[in-house]
């Protein structure tokens, strides 16, 4: 009876609402009501605070949604290893990445040795992608920035210069190069923070005593770009990530060695998961190529 009442617990949970969670795991709405009920009846507790049609988990039915979320992928996990026991992988995986550059090439070969196996991506910055592989959201990202984590499980795949980018009409676009102190004082668009180029870049001008006069924070990197292409700052960007245009031009740094290193992550105690453990295999046979 608890799994069940757990089901309809997570479904309210991750839909906000009784009505939504009762078309998401079809079961009728007053049978989710009565689950929802018996588990604060039996146990003395507020699991969630109704707002009209919506609800909002209590501090009780946050922490009770992050062990739902554990359960039921290990109940997902479970049911994946059984299937593809001796037989041809099928199931899903969950992929976050910082950007389409780092994970398509691992996505392709994985794609091509499992077809059976459905992959969906997300995503965002490193920070929101070890978000989502804390809250279950994704099983596997490949993030540009990591930090010591006890329940995140690392291996890096590839490291990549920072570059700075120019307009065509820039005083800076007759240059191949460009030592750090010719950007004293110039004007930057920036990504958001929890960017890792900008970490990575902002982190070499600390050392060097280099200010640069941050006009704009942009949230993706193609916002950067077209504001870059306006004329309104320089950019930087990890080098795999810049797409050519004729308007742009990129930039190497001659006395600073600014990278950014993409890493394949999911939480340590899933790392032994049969679809997840396969995908850090393929990672692996990829590795030497991007290493430098």
């Amino acid at each position: 009876m608890l799994h069940s009442q757990l089901r309809s617990f997570h479904a309210v949970a991750t839909e906000g609402g009784f009505t939504a969670a009762s078309k998401a795991i079809n079961v009728g709405q007053p049978t989710i009501s009565t689950q929802i009920k018996a588990l604060e009846d039996m146990y003395e507790v507020t699991l969630f605070h109704r707002r009209g049609h919506k609800v909002q988990l209590s501090d009780c039915g946050q922490a009770l949604f992050r062990v739902s979320q554990r359960i039921l992928k290990l109940e997902e996990e479970a049911r994946d290893l059984l299937n593809n026991y001796g037989g041809i992988l099928t199931g899903n995986l969950k992929v976050g990445a910082v950007g389409p550059y780092h994970a398509n090439e691992m996505l392709a070969r994985f794609n091509a040795y499992h077809p059976g196996i459905k992959l969906s991506v997300s995503l965002g910055n490193s920070v929101e992608m070890v978000d989502s592989l804390l809250n279950y959201s994704v099983d596997v990202a490949v993030l540009a920035h990591t930090e010591e984590n006890p329940a995140l499980y690392t291996r890096s795949f590839s490291r990549h210069p920072v570059v700075v980018f120019v307009n065509l009409s820039h005083p800076f676009a007759g240059q191949t190069s460009i030592r750090l102190e010719e950007l004293q004082g110039q004007r930057f668009i920036q990504r958001e923070i929890g960017s890792t180029t900008r970490l990575a870049f902002e982190e070499a001008l600390k050392q060097s005593g280099i200010t640069v006069d941050t006009v704009m924070e942009i949230g993706s990197r193609e916002a950067v770009w077209l504001a870059v292409e306006k004329g309104i700052g320089i950019g930087v960007v990890s080098e795999i990530e810049f797409n050519p245009h004729p308007n742009l031009k990129t930039l190497e740094i001659s006395n600073a060695e600014i990278y950014t290193t993409a890493h394949v992550t999911c939480l340590d105690d899933r790392k032994e998961s049969k679809i997840i453990k396969i995908f850090f295999e393929i990672a692996e046979t990829l590795k030497q190529n991007h290493m430098r």
